[in-house]
């Protein structure tokens, strides 16, 4: 069954009221901005600084996924998390997975918006400025 373990993004977010606004692959990694719920001027960034899978989609698939076993460790309106045992993680190729060194799995939950990434970079958080 999946386990979820929180993780402190550094700054309070209440996961229902933000959105993925910004994606981007970066040299060797990638870079997501997420809404700050309250705040117009600056986004939550979340980047990792090595290869990645990642997977973007719309909250509601999440429910429909195979893997209907009890989650354990999710946090109403919790927004990062490390997961440990879901089908996202168990179906990715076991040569990347070798290769990269044991990634882990990270989940980014918003009230439109689900990114998860597969990576042996831990996530960095920084609030930044909105860009245009």
């Amino acid at each position: 069954m999946p386990i979820y373990e929180p993780i402190d993004a550094g700054v309070a977010i209440k996961a229902s009221l933000s959105d993925l606004v910004a994606f981007r692959w970066e040299t060797g990694g990638i870079v997501a901005d997420f809404v700050l719920p309250g705040n117009d001027e600056h986004v939550l960034r979340v980047s990792f600084d090595r290869q990645c899978i990642v997977r973007l989609l719309d909250e509601m698939p999440l429910s429909t996924e195979v893997d209907h076993r009890l989650n354990i460790g999710l946090v109403a309106e919790h927004f990062a998390y490390t997961v440990r045992d879901a089908d996202f993680e168990r179906i990715q190729s076991s040569t990347w997975k070798e290769v990269s060194g044991k990634p882990e799995h990270y989940r980014f939950v918003t009230g439109w918006a689900c990114m998860d990434v597969l990576s042996t970079a831990k996530p960095s958080f920084a609030v930044v400025p909105k860009s245009g």
